[in-house]
């Protein structure tokens, strides 16, 4: 199994409605293919974390970098993992409109992610955080944003 970290940048900003229709894409057919993650998106800030075996992950990121919706794809990490750290994929972003938010299934508030997970390696750990950070605009105290040692290996 491997794991890609990439961020992007839309094209154009995408609406509340726009990412409710992503998510329902990709569950749909992530779930074909065994690939989990998590994706952030802010203001035209894309990141993701995609995860599964590598003859499918490998060619849905070159599908993803070609995807018309989004430019300046940049891959961050492409490497093999011993287990998932998102089995159950996950959606964050900051919504436009907030009063609507509640009504939407399988999303988080950017407050709401959860810590990078005990099975990411350190360096990824802190690429994630990186990405979270440069995507939400955000800052975490240096205590939560460092993985323990004992968190997964190097």
């Amino acid at each position: 199994m491997n794991h890609i970290i990439y961020m992007s940048r839309a094209v154009r900003p995408l609406s509340d409605q726009d990412l409710h229709e992503l998510l329902e894409q990709c569950r749909r057919d992530n779930a074909l293919h065994n690939v989990t993650g998590i994706l952030f998106y802010s203001h035209g800030n894309i990141a993701q974390l995609i995860e599964g075996e590598p003859d499918i992950i490998g060619p849905l990121y070159e599908k993803i970098a070609r995807d018309g919706r989004h430019s300046n794809v940049h891959k961050l990490a492409d490497k093999p993992i011993t287990e998932r750290s998102f089995p159950g994929w996950s959606m964050a972003f900051h919504p436009l409109e907030p009063q609507g938010f509640h009504e939407l299934t399988d999303f988080l508030l950017p407050e709401a992610v959860p810590e990078s997970p005990s099975t990411l390696t350190i360096a990824d750990a802190l690429i994630l955080d990186l990405v979270r950070q440069a995507v939400f605009n955000t800052e975490r105290s240096a205590s939560s944003a460092a993985p323990t040692l004992s968190s997964g290996g190097a």
